[in-house]
């Protein structure tokens, strides 16, 4: 193993010793390690760098904020003649942005690797009330501009009774 492998195998949190063969990881810990990695090179590009144990939720909105430019969503703005209809007859110059079922996905797999990472869960920016908050909104904004409404996903029968709980997505919590 070249000294190039095992360096990078050190930033990506490796802990296997030289002689063992490479793990095959699902695609959810891929991507997961994709995120973690991805978000932790945002935070380095900051001025000045913020390290992951001075990162907050404040951070975490930016990163998301930050993503925007990368979507694919066509979000109708309130203006727009299309506004409301899931599919408009014509294009408009309305921006794209991330889709909030990929950000939602996104933050459980940031909320797992933080912790995974020796994060502890009281002090998990992915998993505060202002992420919630940000991922409400942006989940019933995009419902609007797009005219397609979100409907909560029914309990199944016999499953345990969540106490006060209705108003959170079952998708922030991935085990559950």
């Amino acid at each position: 193993m070249s000294n190039f492998d095992r360096g990078k195998e050190l930033v990506e949190g490796s802990s296997r010793s030289p002689g063992d063969q490479p793990a095959t990881l699902s695609r959810y810990e891929s991507q997961k390690r994709r995120d973690w990695n991805t978000f932790g090179q945002y935070l380095r590009n900051q001025r000045p760098p913020v390290s992951i144990s001075q990162c907050n939720s404040n951070h975490v909105l930016e990163f998301l904020r930050y993503l925007d430019q990368f979507g694919k969503t066509k979000v109708h703005l309130q203006g727009c003649m299309f506004y409301g209809q899931p599919e408009p007859p014509a294009p408009c110059t309305c921006p794209l942005r991330q889709a909030w079922g990929s950000l939602d996905a996104l933050i459980g797999r940031l909320r797992a690797a933080y912790e995974e990472n020796g994060g502890s869960p009281e002090t998990n920016p992915f998993a505060s009330g202002a992420i919630r908050l940000y991922l409400r909104e942006v989940k019933e904004c995009q419902a609007k501009a797009r005219g397609i409404p979100y409907k909560k996903k029914k309990k199944k029968v016999g499953a345990s009774e969540s106490k006060g709980d209705d108003d959170h997505s079952t998708s922030s919590h991935p085990f559950s």
